[in-house]
């Protein structure tokens, strides 16, 4: 059972990737660590032999697999790592959403980011942005394809419900609460939420988001067609050249 303390003013939940920037952090992080050790693009050709068989092996899987790059690092490595790459993360925030969370900050509520992300960047990302709290997905060892319970929908609601106090919550909802998200997987995050603000949505999430009530921003993002972004993504995602994402 959590420690009961006073119920903050107002408590505000941001989601990462989408939410406080365009990209998918887990592809960004994974070209940050293999331009510094270039000998683990060895896990790009490995989880694109996985890749035919995502639907069969399920996400949390997949996700395993994509992880691979990580294999044998030691902690300290990771942190390092993670340290360097939140830094250069940073100017990439929109600034929307850095208003956002300076404004709940000095309003004097809890901020919590609870993203998919693993938690080692996830962290030093909240830090640096004064976060309250941030959670992410716990990569439990250093193993080729490290055993993980992957932060994303309901299991957002579960930790939190897990780490917060009962009196934070009123009729399975956190009080005086505002969740961030630009997708559908955080709906139920976003369900124990007064309100909510969804970011560049997509047209199904729109739709939901007006039927509730909720603000939609809509910031520029970092590429001028989806062609621009899907020819970005795939170095990405084949760790190919210098900085694709622009950092």
């Amino acid at each position: 059972m959590p420690e009961q303390r006073p119920t903050p003013p107002g408590i505000a939940l941001f989601d990462m990737d989408g939410t406080l920037l365009a990209w998918d952090c887990q592809l960004l992080f994974r070209h940050h660590v293999i331009r510094a050790e270039t000998w683990r693009a060895f896990a790009v050709p490995l989880f694109l032999a996985f890749l035919p068989f995502a639907k069969l092996l399920g996400t949390d899987n997949m996700k395993r697999v994509f992880h691979s790059f990580l294999w044998k690092m030691p902690d300290n490595r990771k942190a390092e790592l993670s340290k360097e790459f939140a830094g250069k993360l940073l100017p990439s925030i929109y600034p929307e959403l850095k208003s956002a969370i300076r404004n709940h900050r000095e309003a004097g509520h809890l901020t919590i980011l609870s993203s998919a992300s693993p938690e080692c960047y996830a962290m030093e990302v909240g830090r640096l942005l004064g976060f309250t709290l941030s959670l992410g997905t716990v990569l439990a060892d250093s193993s080729l394809f490290p055993d993980l319970e992957n932060h994303k929908g309901a299991n957002k609601v579960t930790r939190l419900r897990e780490l917060l106090p009962s009196s934070y919550f009123n009729n399975g909802r956190l009080i005086n609460s505002h969740g961030y998200s630009d997708s559908l997987a955080d709906l139920p995050m976003l369900a124990i939420c007064d309100t909510a603000t969804i970011v560049n949505p997509t047209r199904k999430l729109t739709a939901i988001a007006v039927k509730n009530h909720w603000t939609i921003l809509r910031p520029g993002r970092p590429w001028k067609s989806d062609f621009e972004k899907g020819w970005r993504s795939i170095l990405l995602l084949l760790a190919l050249g210098k900085n694709p994402a622009k950092l």
